[in-house]
């Protein structure tokens, strides 16, 4: 008995770990995950924690079925995302980051995880990545766009701007 006790005290610390990674989780989310136990041992675990009220279950990212579970403070984040205007935030992450979800949850194919590849984001959308060196564009963009995405590509994770209005000091 004891065997099992522990057994779903691993599989309960795995699922909260991915909860925190993410804040939402659902089969598609974890298929770059190495190692993990099958999806139906975590699916019974989110299942109690959800039932003893510790998590959400529900239809949270709409474009994939099956179960998602999240976090309370996820959902409201969701919320929030969701009527918040555009304000050309751009955000570039490594590659190896787990907000990598290039080709999992987004169009387009994988970007490998590698720490030299890296993707821009512009308001959550993937824009731009650099890999193997060079800098291929998954939008549209003018060619000062192009300019900013590569040096920002090439600076490295981490690399946060926001449009020129936002930066402009406010009057006092």
């Amino acid at each position: 008995k004891r065997r099992i006790n522990t057994a779903m005290e691993s599989l309960e610390h795995i699922a909260w770990v991915l909860l925190g990674r993410y804040g939402v989780v659902f089969r598609r989310v974890l298929e770059r995950e190495p190692a993990l136990p099958p999806w139906r041992e975590l699916l019974y675990v989110y299942r109690r924690l959800e039932a003893r009220g510790e998590i959400r279950g529900g239809r949270f990212v709409q474009q994939f079925a099956g179960e998602q579970f999240a976090l309370p403070e996820a959902v409201g984040a969701l919320k929030l995302m969701r009527k918040r205007d555009p304000d050309e935030t751009h955000v570039v992450v490594s590659a190896a980051d787990p907000l990598n979800l290039l080709g999992i949850l987004t169009p387009g194919s994988r970007l490998p995880a590698v720490a030299g590849n890296r993707l821009r984001y512009r308001d959550g959308v993937p824009e731009a990545v650099l890999h193997n060196g060079e800098v291929h564009f998954l939008a549209v963009l003018t060619a000062a766009e192009q300019w900013q995405a590569t040096q920002q590509l090439r600076r490295g994770p981490g690399y946060r701007s926001l449009s020129s209005e936002a930066r402009a000091p406010r009057p006092a």
